[in-house]
C-alpha cells in the first residue's frame, strides 16, 4: 500500500522535516559520486552489527566514537534511487504532522532517537551480520508509530494493489499504520525463521522504530501528549 496523502494539514511549515528529506537526498547524491569507491563508504558508514560487537567486545569503551557514528550516519544513506523516494515520500506524508506536535527541535530529537534505536534493535536480532545497514526506514517508523497514537482517525488516501488491479481507497489511519506495523513483524518472524526470506531489508528495524516512536512521545511531550489523549465530554 502506498499512501498518497493524509487529510491533516500542518498548523505551522515543517522545517526540519524538509530538512530531513534534503540532508538525506543530498547524502545519497553523495554515495553516487564517490564511483567505485562506494561500497567502501557504504561499509564505513552504514550501521555494521558484527563490527559493533566485535569493536564492543575487544575494545570496549575506547571505541565509542567509532561505534556510534554509523549508528547516525547509517540514517541518511541509501541504498538505491528507490528506496531514497520511497522513504522520503512516507516521511513527507507523515512527518510534517508529528513536527507540529512535538515543534521542531523535540520533533529532530525524536526522528535521531527514533533511527538510533531502530538500529540498536535491529542488533538484537542480528548480533553477528556484516551486511551494512542503511536508510532512513527505522527513523520514519518512529514517525509513524507517533502518527498512530497522535493522529488515529486521519484518513490516508491510498494506493492498493488488489491481485492485478490498483484502487485507490480512503483509510483511516489506524488501519493502515497498523496494517503496515503488522507486516513489518510477520516479515521479521518470517525472516527470523529463514534468514534469505529478509531480501535484504531490516524488518526488526522497521518494528524497533514504530516502537521506539509510540515510548519516546511520552517521554518528550508528556503534557501535551496527556492533553490530546484525555476523553473530551
Amino acid at each position: 500500500m502506498i499512501p498518497l496523502r493524509d487529510n491533516i494539514p500542518s498548523a505551522s511549515r515543517p522545517y526540519v522535516n524538509y530538512l530531513l528529506i534534503a540532508a538525506c537526498t543530498l547524502a545519497f547524491l553523495g554515495e553516487l559520486s564517490t564511483g567505485p569507491r562506494l561500497q567502501a563508504v557504504i561499509t564505513t558508514f552504514g550501521f555494521v552489527p558484527g563490527r559493533f560487537m566485535s569493536l564492543l567486545a575487544n575494545y570496549g569503551p575506547l571505541a565509542l566514537p567509532v561505534m556510534i557514528i554509523p549508528l547516525f550516519t547509517s540514517l541518511f544513506l541509501h541504498g538505491g534511487w528507490l528506496h531514497l523516494i520511497g522513504n522520503m515520500w512516507f516521511l513527507y506524508i507523515f512527518g510534517d504532522n508529528v513536527e507540529d506536535f512535538l515543534g521542531h527541535r523535540r520533533y529532530l530529537l525524536f526522528y535521531l532517537v527514533s533511527g538510533v534505536g531502530a538500529n540498536l534493535i535491529f542488533l538484537m536480532f542480528a548480533p553477528h551480520t556484516m551486511m551494512p545497514l542503511v536508510g532512513a526506514s527505522g527513523a520514519i517508523a518512529g514517525v509513524m508509530g507517533a502518527y498512530f497514537i497522535l493522529f488515529p482517525g486521519a484518513r490516508v488516501l491510498t494506493l492498493v494493489p488488489i491481485f492485478l488491479f490498483i484502487t485507490i481507497l480512503e483509510l483511516p489511519a489506524y488501519f493502515f499504520l497498523g496494517f503496515w506495523f503488522l507486516m513489518q513483524f510477520l516479515l521479521g518472524a518470517l525472516s527470523a525463521a529463514s534468514p534469505e526470506a529478509a531480501g535484504g531489508v531490516a524488518w526488526w528495524a522497521h518494528v524497533g522504530g514504530f516502537l521506539v516512536g509510540v515510548l519516546l512521545l511520552s517521554w518528550l511531550a508528556p503534557q501535551r501528549l496527556k492533553s490530546r489523549l484525555r476523553p473530551r465530554g
